[in-house]
């Protein structure tokens, strides 16, 4: 098992350890939401890779993954709409201007 996984196990380290960089060092909000999305694919094709060649296959992983794929998309979407309402209130998207709750 250890041999056919090891590729897929080392792009998905590198694709979480792309977003997790990107998640916390870029200033642009839709660039932070790119990056969880990038660390949730991730999480994704692992899932998948020990759901088809793991030592007993079975199809779990591979839903858990299609329910991944649709929180993702809900949270882009609730992401994106709360991204645009800042923008339009402060006319910026960097995390860094995004302190109205602190006030």
């Amino acid at each position: 098992m250890g041999t056919i996984v090891t590729p897929y196990l080392t792009l998905a380290a590198i694709l979480f350890c792309i977003g997790l960089y990107g998640a916390l060092t870029k200033k642009n909000g839709v660039i932070v939401l790119l990056s969880i999305e990038l660390m949730l694919n991730a999480v994704n094709l692992n899932l998948v890779a020990f759901s088809k060649l793991g030592d007993h296959p079975a199809l779990t992983g591979q839903i858990f993954s299609l329910f991944n794929i649709t929180i993702a998309a809900a949270e882009a979407a609730v992401g994106i709409a709360i991204l645009i309402t800042i923008y339009r209130n402060k006319g910026t998207s960097e995390v860094n201007e995004m302190d109205s709750m602190k006030r």
